[in-house]
């Protein structure tokens, strides 16, 4: 939730596979919003253990999207920027060592940490929120998605992902002046 809460408050829309509907293949949708976007941002922390699962694996995802960006920066989409966080300092000259050179934004698996390096990787000229700012809209997201909970949600599901994105722009254009001021 602090991606979203966060990429809102830079005025950007968050995208997610999760909300494309229909018959698509997973792979496709990704290289969709691949296409579609300026920016990504790749979490790494989330590189853990599936204990639900009968067998306990690790999800590779995160770093396979990663790839494919990273892939198509170098060739089709030049101008796109993508960023990598990670909780743990040093973790990715480990797990993944052919980014050595790269810069993670470590967050330290906290939101205030995510919200923080959000700041750090997007230094742009406009919508550049304080951290308190994007801390409230954070706040008035996990109210959010609180009652959406209590209501019988599935936050991993395409019309959730949707309400959260919705619920978190909202609170933006309140509390970010500059974002106001587009309206």
């Amino acid at each position: 939730m602090a991606f979203i809460a966060g990429l809102c408050g830079f005025g950007l829309i968050p995208r997610a596979t999760l909300e494309i509907p229909g018959s698509q293949r997973r792979l496709d949708r990704i290289f969709e919003l691949i296409n579609d976007c300026s920016y990504s941002f790749h979490d790494l922390s989330r590189v853990e253990l599936d204990r639900h699962a009968p067998h306990p694996v690790q999800r590779f995802n995160m770093p396979f999207e990663l790839g494919l960006v990273v892939a198509w920066a170098k060739g089709r989409l030049p101008g796109h920027k993508w960023f990598v966080f990670e909780a743990v300092p040093h973790r990715l000259k480990k797990s993944l060592s052919d980014l050595d050179g790269t810069d993670p934004c470590i967050h330290f698996g906290k939101p205030d940490g995510v919200l923080r390096e959000l700041r750090n990787a997007l230094t742009r000229s406009r919508h550049r929120p304080t951290l308190v700012e994007l801390r409230n809209i954070y706040d008035d997201l996990r109210k959010a998605a609180t009652v959406a909970k209590r209501e019988g949600a599935d936050l991993f599901e395409a019309r959730s992902f949707g309400d959260l994105v919705i619920a978190a722009q909202a609170s933006a254009r309140t509390r970010i002046a500059s974002l106001r001021a587009e309206l």
